[in-house]
């Protein structure tokens, strides 16, 4: 589809900004390493095999610096629902390797058990020294203790480096799907609503780009000069049309009770591979700075989701819902032609993007509510389009199940998406350490001095949805093309004049 509000990618681009100090429809599928090709025969040869440029060793010692970061995925249900999981990965055309996986996760079981044996054969050894030990007995010990230990060092090490090799592979096995979600790709799709019908135009219409260049709103050519091409300059009352779709967007949803945020539009890299997108592979969406370990962003959800990382929150708090601006950046590799032209498909541009956190069991009813604003907004600007349940080869890695809508472009002469949402369930809170602590009369008493004598019970993941309340580009499109006049002029809505200072009519400038 053409925009997403989650994005991904695979490998990193790299985007050069020496001199700067600190200062995406995009496929969300997650890139898996090479690792399934590997033939296993001996514990050896597995962790040779799997060891990792992440398992950092310095060449001084035999110690495993730097491990990579660690989702807490249940691998005891994929295990157990295993049969689900392997149907789940057909239906979303994933190239993830379960199987792996699981040969993988016992194998790192087994592990387990070996280094917590050396363990105990270790702590026995300790406490017979620490009585009357007769010299040669304590020789021997010693030596016994030794050999305990170096062996101990090296199957620790490959346990970090299985377990690093584990998480590459498991990390590719995308969200469960919601069961009415419609099998197959993008064709699959259904429409499960149409607002509106298309404009009858009793003139020849022109599409955005022709509209924009007569009332002199674009600037294109200046800007691939500038920057490159698929960047754009606003002028004139293109800028008080952007500014005005923010304002009017940020008050309606605040209105329905979203906390609004700007954020950084720089991320780390593992933030964005922790809200489920790998920065890496040859088709990325993502562009990266040089020398670092950051990222432009695609969209606010990943800043918005990274705000909680590694935190637990207090039942009372949920929902958490917000509404963010930001500005967004995407290679948009591959994209090219006339169906891509003009401000559809470009690097740079404003989102509005709304984001929530809720208990598992309230997700399913907060995405019908993103996807009623989402309609409720595009309604109110008079335009037509459909919503879609997107099919699950189309839904991205995170998303349990998405919604998306498509709205009428006549100059375009189609349907171009514009937004969309998606319940991401516990996808991306596993990853990123979000969970919440119920509130329950039920659990034992806690005798901790924390506590202090309250019921707490053990904490849980949120499940989290975003979705986009406007993305500017794609909005400029409709509302130029679909409220042009025959006299070249353009039309406000209505909703959108407060914001614009009172500005009805885009009209063509005199010379």
């Amino acid at each position: 589809m053409a925009l997403q509000c989650c994005y991904g990618g695979s490998t990193i681009q790299t985007l050069k900004l020496a001199s700067i100090p600190s200062t995406a429809p995009l496929s969300s599928s997650a890139i898996c390493s090479p690792f399934k090709t590997l033939t296993i025969t001996s514990s050896a040869h597995l962790i040779k095999a799997l060891s990792s440029p992440a398992a950092v060793v310095d060449s001084t010692t035999t110690h495993v610096v730097k491990p990579q970061w660690k989702a807490a995925i249940d691998f005891k249900s994929i295990v157990e629902n295993k049969s689900a999981v392997a149907e789940n990965l057909k239906n979303r055309n994933s190239t993830a390797s379960l199987e792996l996986v699981i040969e993988l996760y016992e194998r790192l079981l087994q592990l387990q058990k070996e280094v917590e044996d050396l363990r105990f054969e270790r702590n026995t050894i300790a406490n017979k020294m620490k009585g009357k030990v007769e010299p040669l007995e304590r020789q021997r010990l010693i030596e016994e203790g030794k050999n305990l230990k170096e062996k101990l060092v090296t199957l620790e090490e490959d346990l970090i480096k299985l377990t690093d090799a584990l998480q590459r592979e498991a990390q590719c096995i995308p969200n469960m799907t919601h069961p009415d979600a419609p099998i197959g790709g993008e064709d699959s799709s259904t429409i499960r609503k149409t607002v509106g019908t298309p404009r009858d135009f009793t003139f020849s219409i022109k599409d955005h780009v022709q509209i924009g260049k007569e009332l002199d709103l674009f600037d294109f050519d200046a800007a691939a000069e500038v920057s490159g091409s698929k960047f754009y300059y606003l002028k004139n009352e293109a800028v008080l049309l952007e500014m005005g779709l923010i304002n009017w967007t940020l008050s309606e949803v605040m209105k329905r009770g979203f906390i609004p945020l700007t954020t950084p539009e720089i991320a780390r890299s593992l933030v964005v591979e922790k809200c489920g997108f790998q920065p890496r592979g040859d088709n990325t969406q993502v562009y990266s700075i040089e020398g670092s370990d950051q990222c432009l962003i695609g969209t606010a959800e990943i800043p918005v989701g990274g705000i909680h990382m590694d935190s637990i929150l207090a039942d009372s708090s949920l929902p958490l819902k917000y509404v963010a601006f930001s500005h967004c950046f995407r290679t948009e590799a591959g994209a090219a032609g006339a169906a891509t032209r003009g401000l559809y498909r470009v690097h740079q541009f404003s989102k509005v993007e709304m984001f929530i956190l809720c208990r598992p069991e309230e997700s399913n009813a907060y995405h019908e509510e993103l996807i009623g604003i989402e309609e409720e907004l595009f309604s109110k600007l008079g335009l037509h389009f459909k919503t879609l349940d997107m099919a699950t080869e189309d839904l991205g890695a995170p998303a349990y199940r998405k919604y998306d809508i498509e709205a009428w472009m006549p100059g375009l002469g189609r349907y171009g998406e514009i937004s969309s949402a998606s319940n991401c369930t516990d996808y991306q809170s596993r990853r990123l350490g979000i969970r919440y602590r119920p509130e329950s009369s039920t659990s034992p008493p806690t005798n901790t001095k924390k506590s202090k004598g309250r019921n707490l019970s053990p904490p849980e993941f949120v499940h989290t949805l975003n979705a986009t309340a406007c993305a500017v580009p794609r909005m400029l499109v409709c509302l130029l093309e679909n409220y042009q006049q025959e006299d070249g002029s353009v039309v406000i809505p209505e909703p959108l004049r407060p914001f614009m200072g009172g500005i009805e009519l885009i009209t063509p400038k005199s010379n």
